[in-house]
């Protein structure tokens, strides 16, 4: 294409490719989760919330908002996990109407597990580039999903 613009066949063509890539990737990256999250009896969406509060606390209305979950599922979700030991609830220091959910202890140790054992299960497809390589897509993918960090 030495410096001309792509036609619209091209454009379609390369689109596809990426298309194509993207799904098989999405296949191996799902088949990873569902398999650990099985074998510690989490959902996948069990599994977004823990990781999603690994690191903070969240009013229950922004997690529902993050799983994109109604607030009534959400609240069935952390009932789980709190008889599970994994979540924790109690009124936000800021405003004392709203609800903050967190991790427990034991929560936080299960997410680092199911971290670890998701990048020991990813490590065949992501050991097969560089650093640099890992570096450019990891950048890609954010940037294309509108999570570039500053």
């Amino acid at each position: 294409m030495s410096g001309e613009a792509p036609t619209d066949g091209e454009i379609d063509a390369a689109a596809g490719l990426l298309v194509d890539a993207l799904a098989q990737s999405a296949f191996v990256v799902m088949g990873a989760l569902t398999r650990i999250g099985a074998a510690h009896d989490l959902s996948l969406t069990q599994m977004r919330a823990l990781g999603i509060l690994r690191d903070r606390r969240l009013r229950m209305a922004e997690l529902a908002g993050f799983l994109g979950l109604e607030r009534s599922t959400l609240s069935g979700l952390v009932d789980r996990a709190e008889r599970r030991g994994l979540l924790a609830r109690e009124r936000s220091a800021d405003d004392g109407r709203a609800v903050d959910v967190f991790t427990t202890p034991a929560g936080v140790r299960l997410a680092e597990c199911v971290h670890a054992d998701v990048h020991r299960a990813l490590l065949p497809v992501t050991g097969r580039l560089d650093a640099g390589e890992r570096e450019a897509l990891t950048g890609l993918l954010e940037r294309m999903l509108g999570s570039a960090r500053p």
